[in-house]
């Protein structure tokens, strides 16, 4: 392995080349929440500042997708759009990875840091949080908002998905 796969890495725009990779890592890591190539190419289309990935020279070793969305409207799984929201007063952070084997070097948050300068448009950023991730997500400044109506969407992420919002005008 080459020093910069070892050492170093750096997030650039996800290009339709990265697809096969990028659903690859999700698939590894999200074994439970299957998502089609089509739907990483889908929002690449739809909104490429928010499609990253973490490349290494040799390899992906993490991706993150994101759009704006209508608060407490996120998309389900699998999904592929025709279009933002017209109304759109979030950002929605759909996922950021990081691969096992890369965690503990600060790479998530470089991601992170990097959606969240673009989510800086709107009033709010929003994700779903999954395996028990919602201290990390709080280190952001994401926080749970308890909603009925949000049950039936989180319901396909699994029994621990909680919503979390982020003011950005923090």
């Amino acid at each position: 392995m080459s020093d910069m796969t070892m050492n170093q890495a750096r997030w650039r725009a996800m290009t339709d080349h990265d697809v096969a990779a990028v659903t690859a890592l999700a698939d590894r890591v999200h074994p439970g929440l299957p998502e089609r190539p089509e739907v990483f190419a889908n929002r690449i289309g739809l909104f490429a500042d928010g499609a990253i990935v973490l490349d290494t020279g040799e390899a992906i070793a993490g991706y993150g997708v994101a759009h704006p969305i209508e608060r407490l409207s996120p998309p389900p799984l699998d999904t592929i759009l025709d279009g933002l929201e017209p109304a759109a007063d979030a950002f929605y952070i759909h996922d950021l990875v990081v691969a096992p084997e890369r965690r503990g070097r600060g790479e998530a948050r470089q991601g992170i840091e990097r959606l969240l300068a673009i989510a800086a448009r709107l009033p709010v950023t929003t994700l779903i949080s999954v395996y028990g991730t919602g201290p990390f997500w709080a280190r952001f400044g994401f926080t749970a908002i308890d909603d009925a109506a949000l049950a039936a969407k989180l319901a396909a992420y699994g029994p621990d998905a909680i919503y979390m919002q982020r003011d950005n005008r923090l």
